[in-house]
């Protein structure tokens, strides 16, 4: 963790930030990427003041809730089944009838169906959430006995930060057993081919009349891992219906050009 911070402190990105704004630009919503380099211990950032601003991490805290779930011994593994609960508020959350159904955890990470996820809030309960958001140093560690405070508050988390706790996952350096870290890493795999691995999850939730979109993981290619946290922001009444595939097409396009892609 100390060597995060040390380079932080001084990151000289001469890869200029307004290359990276202008991905935003294009899209029309604000926001930031961070990107670390983690060979060569490089920070690499559209605005590093927005990096540092926490907000709620919506489903990308999935991937945290997925190792706790594991930990405690609420599910046993990816392919336990979550029975279909069946009705959920829709006034909270957007109509997705193809998630109503019973679902391993697996499929429910992928399309992340928030219903599954909130049930196993229930079983893990506030005090273990606490114990473990604090072992990792995640985000603000504020958790109330709502099943979504990852979703609409109080738990919040700047762009840096999921990138720390990625990291300390990737070394080793969290709570968790290998065995859970290894079933997070099946579970996060976007893509995989001969030149890379992709592994990352999606996220949105409202905050202060405020969308927030984010698109978090990391990508291994050859000896090296690059870590991402793009999050995007929008008013409410907006109802532009490319914000979702923005996050992903600003993460591309920055990974693109710094030779990720």
């Amino acid at each position: 963790m100390y060597g995060l911070f040390f380079t932080f402190l001084f990151v000289s990105s001469a890869f200029g930030q307004t290359n990276l704004k202008q991905y935003f630009a294009d899209c029309g919503f604000e926001g930031s990427i961070t990107i670390y380099d983690y060979k060569n211990q490089n920070w690499i950032m559209s605005d590093s003041t927005e990096s540092s601003i926490q907000k709620v991490p919506a489903s990308t805290f999935k991937i945290i809730n997925l190792l706790i779930a594991l930990e405690t011994g609420v599910i046993s593994d990816e392919l336990d089944t979550v029975k279909w609960i069946g009705q959920i508020n829709e006034d909270l959350y957007m109509h997705r009838p193809s998630t109503y159904k019973d679902m391993t955890v697996k499929e429910a990470f992928e399309v992340s169906a928030g219903w599954v996820f909130m049930e196993l809030a229930k079983k893990i309960g506030r005090e273990k959430y606490l114990h473990y958001l604090e072992a990792c140093g995640y985000g603000n560690r504020h958790v109330n006995d709502k099943a979504d405070f990852w979703n609409f508050g109080p738990l919040a988390i700047s762009p840096r930060n999921q990138i720390e706790f990625l990291v300390k996952v990737y070394e080793g350096k969290t709570p968790f057993s290998q065995r859970n870290i290894e079933i997070l890493k099946r579970v996060m795999i976007n893509e995989k081919n001969d030149e890379y691995v992709l592994r990352a999850k999606t996220g949105w939730g409202s905050q202060n009349q405020q969308d927030v979109g984010w698109w978090v993981g990391y990508v291994e290619k050859n000896d090296n891992v690059y870590f991402f946290s793009t999050r995007i922001t929008k008013d409410k009444e907006d109802k532009r219906p490319d914000f979702q595939k923005c996050r992903i097409d600003i993460t591309r396009n920055a990974l693109k050009e710094i030779g990720v892609f």
